[in-house]
């Protein structure tokens, strides 16, 4: 679902950004007797609205059992072998095709890692997004972290293997490996690529306590970007995962650029952004200090995140300053001191959820565009777990060769992966076929 690039595995098989051997991994099959989604063809549109319409009845389900697997380098320590039992359903019509998907989940943890302060160390930091472990491999804090949900679709049959291997034709793990320089570096996480310049798949990833509070899921896709043929024989240090829109630099480097500016995307381009940036303070010593803080405030009680209106009206200010005691400078002038109030913007002490009643949240909300926003996306958690409803153009606009064509109705091999509150720790389920009924 942070997005950090050492994450995302979804090439199902061992990190969801990362890691997985797709010839080594053993994956348990699916409780269900088949791996092939049948999609009905509907006259009747279905409102996506996170809540099955009637239509529904007429698809057939498939069942599925996403397993988080072991990759052997404790990347998914605290999760390996559960399970995520989930059905998806899918109908398509003349211009669109839709998925529901439902599963299960006990928990929903709406504040996604918010900004906690330290009283006895005067810093602020954003709580985990995956659940932690001491050395002995007992529980020390539960995650508060996003519920997610990602589908993998090969573009234009371009990689090798996709169809047999679905997400594992472009996972790879290897210990060590040799970067770009020359020098063999310990590899515990892994990543994502594929293995050609022609070979991309495309990735729909869902993050449920976030951007489908926009109603959409961001439009990815993978290619060789960060892979062997441009760091290493041996496997690529990058990740070959990119939001839609971006292409590939000449000559390359591993920051790509938006074709219609010729320069690197934003932070603020398309879609939520992290509401973090780093501050430093001077100490007595004249040396200087830098530490992470949030980059916009409100006073009172939290919010799980911030929206752009928040941002342009001056409800949310910017923070402009930091000192060594933690207070925060905002862009009135006014401060924020958390050490007057520390019980408002605490973590919890022990293992559970239990933060302050100001605690700042980590991200601010705004809609993602142009290419990234061809996902329509509801999703509902019902008190026992979650419904997903998708639409997307059959065909979408793309001219750069990132989005799968589902016009001539073919059948189309995947895969998907779902997260309960991690970063990159996720249970996968490779080897689907999307089938047309026609």
């Amino acid at each position: 679902m942070k997005s950090n690039s050492i994450m995302f595995l979804f090439i199902f098989l061992v990190v969801g950004l990362t890691s997985c051997t797709k010839n080594d991994q053993v994956v348990t099959e699916s409780s269900s007797s088949t791996n092939v989604l049948n999609a009905y063809k509907t006259a009747t549109v279905p409102t996506i609205d996170g809540t099955a319409d009637a239509i529904w009845s007429k698809a057939t389900e498939l069942s599925v059992n996403p397993i988080v697997p072991n990759p052997g380098n404790g990347l998914f320590m605290g999760y390996c072998g559960e399970q995520y039992p989930a059905t998806i359903k899918a109908m398509y019509d003349a211009n669109n095709i839709y998925f529901l998907v439902k599963w299960d989940d006990s928990t929903n943890v709406t504040a996604i890692q918010p900004w906690v302060f330290d009283a006895v160390a005067h810093t602020w930091s954003q709580r985990g997004n995956a659940r932690t472990f001491d050395v002995n491999g007992n529980l020390t804090k539960l995650s508060m972290g996003l519920d997610q949900l990602a589908f993998q679709f090969d573009i234009n049959n371009s990689t090798q293997n996709f169809a047999s291997q679905t997400c594992y034709a472009s996972c790879h793990l290897f210990t060590p490996y040799r970067n770009y320089a020359g020098a063999m570096v310990a590899n515990a996480s892994g990543n994502h690529y594929t293995n050609g310049s022609t070979e991309k798949v495309d990735l729909w990833w869902a993050k449920l306590n976030r951007d489908v509070l926009a109603n959409q899921m961001d439009d990815w896709y993978l290619d060789d970007g960060g892979g062997q043929s441009y760091y290493d024989t041996l496997g690529g240090s990058a990740n070959g995962r990119h939001a839609n829109g971006q292409i590939k630099p000449t000559p390359f480097t591993t920051t790509y650029i938006l074709p219609s500016t010729k320069k690197a995307p934003s932070a603020t381009y398309s879609g939520p952004y992290s509401n973090s940036q780093t501050l430093a303070y001077t100490l007595a010593s004249g040396k200087s200090v830098s530490v992470k803080v949030p980059l916009y405030v409100e006073t009172g009680a939290a919010k799980p995140y911030y929206n752009a209106a928040d941002v342009t009206s001056g409800t949310a200010l910017k923070v402009t300053a930091v000192d060594s005691m933690g207070v925060l400078t905002l862009s009135d002038n006014s401060t924020i001191d958390p050490n007057a109030d520390p019980a408002s913007y605490k973590d919890d002490a022990g293992v559970g959820r239990n933060i302050g009643a100001k605690c700042f949240p980590s991200f601010i909300l705004q809609p993602f565009v142009n290419e990234r926003a061809n996902l329509k996306t509801s999703a509902v958690y019902t008190g026992t777990g979650w419904v997903v409803e998708i639409q997307r153009a059959l065909k979408t606009g793309d001219v750069l060769k990132q989005d799968v064509d589902f016009t001539d109705l073919t059948d189309r091999p995947f895969g998907i992966a779902i997260w309960n509150q991690s970063n990159y720790q996720h249970g996968i389920q490779p080897n689907l076929l999307l089938h047309f009924n026609k």
